[in-house]
């Protein structure tokens, strides 16, 4: 059966094992996640668990969504994500940290961090031109592309935006959990600024 909860990231630390091996982590907070609705073929068209994380004050929250999360007698929450695959839940019951086991192999989701307009070099890895006073090419785009077309295709890497992303990580290790504190400790790094809204499921990949 699929796990999964949503979380926060809190940051990065390090522990030692038993044998003094050093290891990252990326500690998470996941406290309880409420089931507000169970989604089933017959009336919605697919199967999935709706789940709601952290809870917000009911000022910031309006009447349906009040009504929403009143069926499972929760606090209005903030986050609201469907999982698939997972069964035996009902509305009201809770997704906790405890599913999860050391050793376990996730994949993680989140937003990674917002870098603002950037040019290509720190954008794409693209490399720049000579820097003495001759050049005329520093840190400029390059080549548009072909000379037949009469204009730029879709998707050439240019100037823009950078960071922001909905970005997976696969097959990352849990290393610890700590279930009175709601927490898991995920080995190395995991996308998002801290306080960030991080999904975590089974790993779709994992060795079987």
């Amino acid at each position: 059966m699929t796990k999964g909860i949503l979380g926060k990231k809190v940051g990065m630390t390090q522990i030692f094992t038993e044998t003094g091996e050093f290891i990252p982590v990326t500690v998470i907070e996941a406290t309880p996640n409420v089931v507000l609705q169970v989604k089933t073929v017959e009336t919605d068209g697919y199967a999935a668990v709706q789940v709601g994380f952290d809870d917000k004050r009911e000022v910031l929250s309006n009447k349906p969504a009040k009504g929403h999360v009143a069926k499972a007698n929760t606090a209005p929450k903030r986050f609201i994500r469907e999982f698939k695959n997972i069964e035996g839940l009902e509305v009201g019951s809770e997704l906790t940290v405890e599913q999860f086991e050391a050793g376990d192999v996730v994949d993680v989701t989140g937003t990674s961090k917002g870098k603002g307009f950037q040019g290509v070099i720190k954008r794409h890895g693209q490399s720049r031109g000579p820097m003495a006073h001759g050049s005329r090419y520093h840190r400029r785009p390059g080549s548009m592309g072909p000379v037949a077309p009469n204009r730029v295709f879709k998707g050439k890497n240019l100037a823009g935006r950078m960071g922001g992303d909905r970005v997976t990580i696969q097959n990352l290790e849990i290393v610890q959990v700590v279930p009175e504190k709601n927490v898991l400790l995920i080995k190395g790094n995991v996308p998002g600024a801290k306080k960030s809204l991080i999904t975590i499921k089974s790993a779709v990949k994992a060795a079987k």
